[in-house]
């Protein structure tokens, strides 16, 4: 199967250019700018006008009218669109669970302090995870940031290696897109930067779960 992600798009998805193709088509989190329905509005036609089979969604910290009103948003997106809040999802033979949580900065939505509050949700993670999409990355994978320091979640980490997930997809942190390898778990920041970073491409074997990088663009750091 082959996933085409992205993520940080904040209504610059027009920017992006011709998607690529492929069968699953992952936003993870950051579709919006100032969180609001109106913008979501024109996000949505824009997903489901995609040709690929399956698409899921998650929210991420700008991502506000998830949690003032999901409902509304549900119903923006339609029927073809997958969206996952700590929840898990059977899709194309493999075992999604997406999660829009990451530790708190600025007061944005998602957001829970570091430590038993956000430990509380990765523990929701079940272990036949077969790919994880969360907003925000790990400690230590594609978590490099602006400010100077690895800005990820020390408590997801744990959780990852639990869960062993054969791929774990995030966004959230712009500067630091890429892809690694850790025993048998596969990272992908797919931050596309506001658009300025084309999607992530990854081929997984849905019998082997064999993880194959197709398409990985450039990180875009500072400093």
């Amino acid at each position: 199967m082959r996933l085409v992600a992205v993520a940080d798009t904040h209504t610059f998805q027009d920017d992006l250019g011709a998607i690529p193709d492929g069968d699953m088509f992952i936003h993870a989190g950051d579709l919006l700018r100032r969180g609001t329905l109106a913008e979501l509005e024109a996000v949505s036609a824009w997903i489901r006008s995609l040709p690929h089979e399956f698409k899921l969604v998650i929210a991420g910290n700008h991502d506000w009218c998830f949690m003032d009103d999901r409902q509304a948003c549900l119903q923006m997106l339609g029927e073809g669109v997958t969206y996952l809040e700590d929840q898990a999802a059977l899709i194309g033979g493999l075992r999604f669970w997406g999660s829009p949580w990451q530790p708190e900065y600025n007061d944005w939505a998602f957001n829970l302090p570091r430590g038993p509050a956000l430990a509380e949700k990765w523990a929701l993670i079940p272990e036949d995870t077969d790919v994880l999409v969360t907003h925000g990355p790990p400690r230590g994978y594609g978590d490099r940031s602006s400010i100077g320091r690895r800005s990820g979640c020390a408590d997801l980490l744990p959780a990852v290696h639990r869960v062993r997930p054969a791929l774990h997809l995030f966004g959230h942190i712009h500067q630091d897109g890429g892809f690694w390898r850790a025993g048998e778990v596969s990272f992908a920041n797919v931050t596309t930067w506001e658009c300025q970073r084309l999607p992530t491409v990854i081929d997984i074997d849905p019998v082997t779960f064999a993880i194959m990088p197709v398409s990985i663009p450039a990180a875009r750091r500072v400093g």
